[in-house]
């Protein structure tokens, strides 16, 4: 009972915080960034090492700037993600720019659905809420469900104030059938790691081997689906451009891991290019391939 109250306060306070103009929030993470970069060192050693191993051409110093430019951002996106309980839909579209979306539209026009993926780059959380704004469907972002009942429940209802859905990964097929006779797109975060039973698909991602997630690919290959990569990039502080790429318009013809390798390849040249932007604090290369 305790745990629950504490858990209502503390989304009272996140939801007052919300209310705060973002340049007034960005001042307070300025803060923050100093709190958990130089006091806290939270996850230090493990975005050290993952910067390390994906850019071993890079020398110390250069290394050194992507972790706190890296750090900024994290503590930016924090309050972003609060600023989520009540930013308007007219403030999110000034934000968030789309590119290609009518490619999108254009499917659901004719009463087909699509499947599309992207990573954890920039503000993927303004992105899946921002989608449900210019999309001419329902739109169900699959996410991992939180352990704090009460806190799964707070993120779901700000993740959807503008008409999209959420389903949790393990419903993802469940809702998929339930919804097979309307146009839908289901968004998938396909960067993150695989349990180890599921980790049956090796490439090398970040100069890495790296296990992929190849549900998607599945999914798009049995329902003939198109697919397409939802890039998002950092223009400015608090303000992102999204490109709306086709990888895939025939699943059903196309090699099998061609989608993944696809996805996959995109996300990694976009992590080249601006690297600071990803999420770096993700123990992503936690397995390893069996030998």
């Amino acid at each position: 009972m305790l745990k629950k109250a504490a858990s209502y306060l503390a989304i009272f306070f996140i939801y007052v915080l919300s209310l705060l103009p973002l340049p007034v929030l960005y001042v307070i993470s300025d803060f923050v960034y100093l709190l958990v970069y130089y006091v806290l060192g939270y996850r230090k050693a493990v975005v050290r090492l993952n910067l390390k191993n994906s850019f071993p051409e890079k020398g110390e110093e250069e290394l050194l700037a992507i972790e706190k430019e890296f750090y900024k951002y994290l503590s930016g996106l924090i309050f972003e993600i609060i600023k989520m309980a009540s930013i308007s839909s007219g403030q999110l579209r000034r934000r968030f720019k789309f590119k290609n979306i009518d490619l999108i539209n254009a499917y659901f026009e004719r009463g087909e659905s699509v499947l599309a993926c992207s990573g954890h780059y920039g503000n993927w959380e303004w992105g899946a809420l921002s989608i449900g704004l210019v999309l001419k469907c329902d739109t169900y972002a699959i996410y991992k469900p939180l352990s704090n009942k009460v806190f799964d429940a707070f993120f779901q209802r700000i993740r959807t104030r503008f008409g999209n859905k959420v389903v949790p990964m393990r419903q993802t097929l469940r809702v998929l059938t339930e919804t097979k006779e309307k146009p839908t797109m289901f968004l998938f975060g396909n960067d993150q790691a695989p349990p180890k039973s599921e980790s049956h698909y090796w490439t090398s991602f970040l100069n890495q081997q790296t296990s992929v997630q190849q549900g998607m690919e599945k999914i798009a290959i049995k329902t003939k689906r198109p697919v397409f990569y939802i890039q998002l990039t950092k223009v400015r502080r608090g303000y992102y451009e999204v490109e709306c790429m086709p990888i895939c318009p025939n699943p059903a013809e196309t090699p099998i891991n061609e989608i993944t390798q696809k996805h996959t390849r995109l996300l990694e040249k976009l992590i080249e290019d601006e690297p600071a932007y990803w999420l770096w604090s993700h123990k992503r290369w936690k397995h390893q391939p069996t030998q």
